[in-house]
């Protein structure tokens, strides 16, 4: 696996998201049990946006905010950016590094979100590059 892999064969499946109408300390408790630090949102199915732990962090530090009545939909960035499975991973980071993105959500051709690509996905990629390159040295 390498940066011209497609993103399917490197992305993280989806198994958390978050509907919109929940409530940041909602997301912010279910990305802290499971250690992660974006969440898609959906509602009725369908993705909506995308809240990150710094989304959620700066809502919660608010004075006058609760985090326990915020609800995501006010919290997330709508139409977060996306790609398709068969997406070249040499791309896909070029894009995250250009705009800054810390993730990259993975749909299928109906718009289906399938997985999620993160910039710890990329160092990881990254990792096992520099790591088969220094064997094949030795």
């Amino acid at each position: 696996m390498g940066l011209e892999s497609s993103i399917g064969e490197l992305m993280s499946p989806i198994p958390f998201t978050i509907g919109q109408e929940q409530t940041i300390a909602a997301a912010q408790e279910k990305m802290r049990v499971h250690g992660i630090r974006h969440l898609p949102v959906l509602h009725g199915g369908k993705l909506v946006g995308l809240i990150s732990d710094r989304d959620a962090g700066l809502i919660g530090a608010l004075n006058d905010v609760d985090p326990e009545k915020v609800i995501v939909e006010e919290a997330m960035s709508a139409d977060p950016w996306t790609v398709t499975m068969d997406a070249q991973v040499s791309d896909v980071i070029r894009e995250m590094v250009e705009h800054k993105y810390g993730s990259a959500l993975v749909v299928d051709q109906k718009g289906t979100l399938v997985g999620i690509f993160t910039s710890h996905d990329a160092l990881k990629t990254l990792s096992e590059i520099l790591e088969a390159y220094r064997l094949a040295e030795s």
